[in-house]
């Protein structure tokens, strides 16, 4: 078994599978996410948040994979009697984007499912994560990075029911420098807006939330917007304060067995500091509070 605080993993995301009542951690386990070669996804299954078994191989590349370098951010979502990773990779010569994996189990392994990234081939992408709206039409929620575009977006793209591509061009839900706390970033070289992580959640109440990182006075960053008239499309309005505002982020919002809502991100925002942090949440005039002395 592994603890929590001896757990390296960045992006952390929890899948409860109900009929085990066991919990399945992903995210970016490469000891060094930022150097080739990647050497794939690892899982944790555990009881009670806190003490994991594992780890084991989620997915690992075939030898034709076409990436290398920079598998990041594994979210596992349940979608019509199987399992879907969405993930992020980068080859040398083409640019990172978000492809889909598909497993029949929680554990996987996890095999290719779309044929290579279903983000746009010409844009630098990552973090990909996906959205049923009211009429069960699935969506690609995702980062078009600020190291190409400088103030990076958040943009949403139809999916084929089947989730192996995308239908249409993307559409701009926002640019980070929107938000009224995001701070630029960078070099006098390569300088921007950082968008991360976007992750979605649906309120007891119907109000749609997006939660999604950048930095702010405090390091990394975790927000909330929240879109005007509940749709994907929005507007979207920016919420203060920021939900963590302290050198965490990359978050998403899981129930607990218990029934209590919990947010799951990693802090410290260093490498090979970084832990799963899982803070209870509630529900609150539209938005999302941490609990005290979380």
């Amino acid at each position: 078994m592994i603890h929590n605080r001896d757990l390296q993993i960045r992006d952390p995301f929890v899948l409860p599978v109900a009929t085990e009542q066991r919990y399945y951690l992903y995210g970016t386990t490469d000891p060094d996410p930022w150097k080739p070669p990647a050497q794939g996804f690892d899982v944790y299954i555990g009881e009670d948040l806190e003490h994991w078994e594992g780890p084991f191989p989620a997915f690992r590349p075939p030898s034709a994979f076409w990436a290398d370098r920079n598998f990041w951010a594994p979210e596992v979502h349940a979608y019509q009697g199987r399992y879907y990773m969405f993930a992020s990779f980068k080859a040398p010569e083409v640019r990172r984007g978000t492809q889909i994996l598909v497993s029949d189990a929680p554990g996987g392994p996890f095999i290719p499912h779309s044929a290579g990234p279903v983000t746009p081939a010409a844009w630098e992408c990552l973090d990909g994560t996906l959205f049923v709206d009211n009429a069960q039409t699935p969506w690609l929620v995702f980062c078009h990075e600020w190291v190409q575009v400088g103030d990076g977006e958040i943009c949403i793209v139809r999916l084929t029911p089947d989730l192996r591509a995308a239908v249409d061009a993307p559409t701009l839900l926002f640019r980070a420098s929107a938000a009224p706390w995001a701070q630029e970033v960078g070099t006098p070289e390569r300088h921007g807006y950082v968008t991360d992580g976007p992750f979605l959640h649906r309120t007891t109440a119907g109000a749609l939330l997006l939660l999604w990182s950048s930095f702010g006075v405090g390091g990394y960053t975790l927000a909330v917007a929240r879109s005007v008239g509940g749709q994907l499309v929005g507007p979207w309005e920016h919420l203060l304060p920021p939900l963590y505002a302290t050198d965490g982020g990359h978050a998403m919002v899981f129930r607990a067995f218990t029934g209590q809502w919990m947010l799951s991100l990693h802090h410290p925002n260093r490498t090979p500091d970084e832990r799963p942090q899982f803070l209870p949440l509630c529900e609150e005039e539209d938005t999302l509070r941490v609990l005290p002395n979380a």
